[in-house]
């Protein structure tokens, strides 16, 4: 978690830091292989140098960025849960509830099926 200090710190709102650290201590804690990364000023987890997450904070919401497949491949899942999404992230609105379950599920499909990529984006 060291790797997200500085972001961390520069968020002004605490709720919103506060959630935003919870979130990525959360999948450190759940995915120990994950790799925390920080990348054009984005916390990210890796899996073997490819990117599996994101999160970017927004005034509203926090971004998640799984790429687009993975979004696709759980859009009435996102959308069952309320979540708003375009092609490449959703967004968790910074007065809902996490759904752990759906974040969970969306990076284990990530990790298998990214599991022989050599590439960091699905091409």
């Amino acid at each position: 978690m060291e790797v997200f200090f500085r972001y961390l710190a520069s968020i002004d709102n605490s709720d919103h830091r506060d959630r935003t650290e919870e979130i990525l201590t959360w999948v450190a804690n759940k995915f120990p292989n994950l790799e925390a990364q920080m990348k054009w000023n984005t916390p990210m987890y890796s899996d073997h140098g490819t990117f599996i997450i994101g999160f970017s904070t927004a005034k509203h919401h926090l971004s998640v960025s799984p790429e687009e497949v993975c979004i696709a491949h759980f859009a009435d899942n996102i959308a069952q849960a309320g979540y708003k999404s375009t092609k490449g992230l959703f967004r968790i609105p910074w007065n809902e509830l996490v759904n752990y379950e759906l974040l969970e599920r969306m990076i284990e499909f990530n990790i298998l099926d990214k599991a022989d990529y050599s590439t960091f984006w699905r091409k």
